[in-house]
């Protein structure tokens, strides 16, 4: 039976109560700290075990988990799952926006906390490449098995959770407790699987699909980023065949029309019309969105595929319009080269990934 008997909705339901204790407490020591957080944001690696004893108590235990390997990790699922995407990164990234984002905008209660960072409707294009960006620094090239260049970013990523629930909890007065916790664990785990099993179902749609031992590689892969992102892994599923149980599950329990998912939807595909230099081609986001997302997710979210295309169109569009490679092989190294100059072109400044700095008082 493997996980599949863990997939009630008593199980869900439960899981929509629970944060993540160990980025709370440590935010909850941040919050009044402007000058740990801005310290923080400058680090160009996690500090070694040695600088951390003389920490504050909440940081020290935060960033102490950082530094214990789980043993579940399987190298040669590591290294399948980076290959893939040293190969296909590109689409990788392009499928984020296209499919996995649109995606948990599907979602209306977790969809909630989303519209309610001012950011994402605000400013899309920036948290889109902070997104690229925090699943480029995932998949370098040896991490998990010989480097571990990954931990900051996802440390940071944690923690930007945890400011979340704080703030929502705190500051929204009009925060529904039938929605959940702010970020809870279902949300992360749903979200989990919008960036792997839904990335999987893309390249089928396109007729690239890697085969299954590629897939539960990318499977493992999350695994082991939800874990250090603070994820109840004990849900996670091992198997394609657990992925589609409890992405299914997960959809029959969330999946209806929202203010706020339309509000996110209508966010996202104005900045693709905006930001696409090719008019034909900005044109064909939103017929690309709902062919990824599939008729149910696309009539909540109120868009449709206006033109049938051929999968070849879909993917050449993709591939087309997200990061320009220039001709050769892909590889991870171009992928990300060309990313940030991108992004570097379109923002005036350096992409990097921060955690809240609070107003000094």
């Amino acid at each position: 039976m493997g996980k599949l008997r863990l997939y009630t909705n008593k199980n869900l339901d439960a899981l929509r109560s629970s944060g993540d204790s160990l980025a709370d407490l440590a935010v909850g020591f941040l919050v009044n700290q402007p000058d740990w957080c801005e310290k923080i944001n400058s680090w160009k690696q996690l500090p070694d075990e040695e600088e951390l004893a003389s920490f504050p108590q909440e940081l020290k235990t935060f960033f102490l988990f950082f530094h214990q390997k789980p043993d579940f990790i399987s190298p040669n699922k590591v290294k399948t799952a980076q290959d893939f995407f040293d190969k296909e990164g590109n689409l990788y990234l392009s499928m984020l926006g296209f499919y996995s984002l649109p995606y948990c905008y599907a979602f209306a209660d977790g969809a909630q906390v989303l519209v309610r960072s001012k950011r994402i409707t605000d400013e899309v294009g920036m948290r889109l490449s902070e997104t690229a960006l925090f699943l480029l620094d995932c998949f370098v090239p040896g991490t998990f098995i010989h480097e571990n260049k990954s931990l900051l970013t996802i440390a940071k990523v944690r923690l930007i959770h945890a400011f979340s629930r704080y703030f929502v909890s705190k500051y929204a007065k009009d925060w529904n407790p039938d929605w959940g916790l702010p970020i809870n664990q279902e949300d992360m785990i749903g979200t989990n699987l919008a960036f792997s099993l839904l990335v999987m179902r893309g390249m089928e749609k396109l007729n690239r699909f890697p085969g299954l031992d590629t897939h539960e590689a990318v499977l493992h892969y999350w695994k082991i980023i939800g874990h250090y992102l603070g994820i109840d892994i004990a849900f996670w599923p091992e198997t394609a065949k657990e992925s589609f149980e409890l992405e299914k599950l997960i959809r029959k329990r969330h999946v209806r029309p929202s203010e706020a998912g339309n509000t996110l939807i209508k966010s996202l595909l104005g900045f693709y019309e905006k930001s696409i230099p090719d008019p034909a081609m900005s044109a064909l986001s939103e017929t690309l969105v709902a062919y990824f997302v599939g008729k149910e997710v696309a009539e909540v979210l109120g868009i449709q595929e206006k033109t049938k295309l051929p999968k070849s169109v879909y993917a050449l569009v993709l591939d087309l319009n997200f990061l320009k490679q220039s001709g050769g092989k892909p590889s991870y190294q171009k992928t990300r080269m060309q990313f940030l100059e991108q992004s570097k072109n379109q923002f005036g400044k350096e992409l990097s990934l921060g955690i809240p700095v609070p107003k000094r008082p």
